[in-house]
């Protein structure tokens, strides 16, 4: 009889397969590819969560790069956007300042 029962042994196989591609000893020796994976999973936690604060900071980039063009700043922008109770989010503006530039310079002519 093998040493491991078989739920037990179905789930290192289970967690060998996910870390499948793994460099060296992380993809084959179970107590290092356990921790690995378990660590993966901690990162993959965190990061969801970061990427929202990324693409933030990009949104906000890019209606800074289009605002300063018009003769505003991001700031300024947002000011009276809020001031005009004009409700449009910070992606919806990114995507008008790169996709269509003239929708962006009518909502900024908009609040001048």
């Amino acid at each position: 009889m093998s040493p491991l029962a078989p739920c037990s042994k179905a789930k290192r196989t289970r967690i060998l397969k996910l870390t499948k591609g793994y460099y060296g000893a992380r993809k084959n020796v179970w107590t290092v590819a356990k921790n690995t994976w378990e660590k993966g999973l901690t990162y993959a936690y965190r990061d969801r969560r970061n990427k929202k604060r990324t693409f933030r900071a990009l949104w906000i980039q890019r209606i800074n790069a289009a605002a300063r063009l018009d003769g505003m700043s991001y700031s300024q922008l947002m000011g009276a956007l809020h001031k005009a109770g004009i409700e449009i989010n910070r992606k919806v503006l990114a995507d008008l300042a790169v996709n269509n530039p003239e929708a962006f310079k009518a909502i900024v002519a908009k609040v001048k």
